[in-house]
Protein backbone atom coordinates (compact mmCIF):
# COMPACT_ATOMS: atom_id res chain seq x y z
CA UNK A 1 0.00 0.00 0.00
CA UNK A 2 1.36 3.50 -0.71
CA UNK A 3 1.71 5.74 1.86
CA UNK A 4 0.45 8.81 1.96
CA UNK A 5 2.47 12.01 3.10
CA UNK A 6 0.83 14.67 5.36
CA UNK A 7 1.58 17.91 4.83
CA UNK A 8 2.36 19.77 8.21
CA UNK A 9 -0.39 21.66 8.16
CA UNK A 10 -2.38 18.35 8.33
CA UNK A 11 -0.70 17.00 11.12
CA UNK A 12 -1.04 20.14 13.24
CA UNK A 13 -5.15 19.48 12.08
CA UNK A 14 -4.84 15.73 13.55
CA UNK A 15 -2.91 16.83 16.63
CA UNK A 16 -4.96 19.43 17.51
CA UNK A 17 -8.20 17.44 16.82
CA UNK A 18 -7.00 14.54 19.77
CA UNK A 19 -6.45 17.69 22.12
CA UNK A 20 -10.08 18.34 22.01
CA UNK A 21 -13.03 16.39 22.52
CA UNK A 22 -12.17 12.58 20.81
CA UNK A 23 -9.60 10.63 22.34
CA UNK A 24 -6.27 9.71 19.94
CA UNK A 25 -7.50 6.02 19.00
CA UNK A 26 -10.59 7.69 17.04
CA UNK A 27 -8.74 10.81 15.61
CA UNK A 28 -5.71 8.01 14.41
CA UNK A 29 -8.80 5.92 13.37
CA UNK A 30 -10.36 8.47 11.55
CA UNK A 31 -7.32 9.46 9.79
CA UNK A 32 -5.85 5.96 8.82
CA UNK A 33 -2.52 6.33 10.83
CA UNK A 34 -1.17 4.52 13.21
CA UNK A 35 -0.91 5.57 17.02
CA UNK A 36 2.69 5.22 16.98
CA UNK A 37 3.10 7.95 14.49
CA UNK A 38 -0.23 10.43 16.14
CA UNK A 39 3.00 10.07 19.07
CA UNK A 40 5.80 11.07 16.85
CA UNK A 41 3.82 13.72 15.16
CA UNK A 42 2.71 15.27 18.42
CA UNK A 43 6.26 15.39 19.85
CA UNK A 44 7.43 16.93 16.72
CA UNK A 45 4.78 18.97 16.18
CA UNK A 46 2.96 19.12 19.66
CA UNK A 47 3.62 23.25 19.96
CA UNK A 48 3.77 24.46 16.77
CA UNK A 49 0.92 26.81 15.41
CA UNK A 50 -0.39 26.68 12.15
CA UNK A 51 1.25 30.03 11.53
CA UNK A 52 4.82 29.10 12.65
CA UNK A 53 4.60 25.84 10.41
CA UNK A 54 3.49 27.95 7.60
CA UNK A 55 6.48 30.99 7.89
CA UNK A 56 9.04 27.51 8.63
CA UNK A 57 7.76 26.20 5.22
CA UNK A 58 8.65 29.80 4.03
CA UNK A 59 12.03 30.10 4.74
CA UNK A 60 12.91 26.38 4.05
CA UNK A 61 11.80 27.61 0.37
CA UNK A 62 13.88 30.56 0.49
CA UNK A 63 16.62 29.04 2.01
CA UNK A 64 16.98 26.29 -0.28
CA UNK A 65 16.65 28.93 -3.56
CA UNK A 66 19.14 30.91 -1.85
CA UNK A 67 21.23 27.87 -1.71
CA UNK A 68 21.55 27.14 -5.06
CA UNK A 69 21.84 31.02 -5.89
CA UNK A 70 25.05 30.83 -4.16
CA UNK A 71 26.13 27.34 -5.33
CA UNK A 72 25.89 28.82 -8.77
CA UNK A 73 27.79 32.01 -8.32
CA UNK A 74 30.42 29.84 -6.33
CA UNK A 75 30.67 27.55 -9.73
CA UNK A 76 30.78 31.16 -12.00
CA UNK A 77 33.78 32.30 -9.66
CA UNK A 78 35.70 29.04 -10.29
CA UNK A 79 35.27 29.16 -13.99
CA UNK A 80 36.13 32.70 -14.24
CA UNK A 81 39.73 31.78 -12.12
CA UNK A 82 40.34 29.02 -14.31
CA UNK A 83 40.11 30.99 -17.32
CA UNK A 84 42.19 33.25 -15.89
CA UNK A 85 44.89 30.65 -15.06
CA UNK A 86 44.45 29.37 -17.97
CA UNK A 87 45.07 32.48 -19.81
CA UNK A 88 48.16 33.51 -17.88
CA UNK A 89 50.00 30.46 -18.75
CA UNK A 90 49.02 30.68 -22.63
Amino acid sequence: MKKKRHKTEEIIRIIRKADGDQTVEEVCREEHICVQTFYRWRRKYGRVEMTEAKRFKEMANKNSKLKKMFADEMLKNRVREDWKVGRKLV
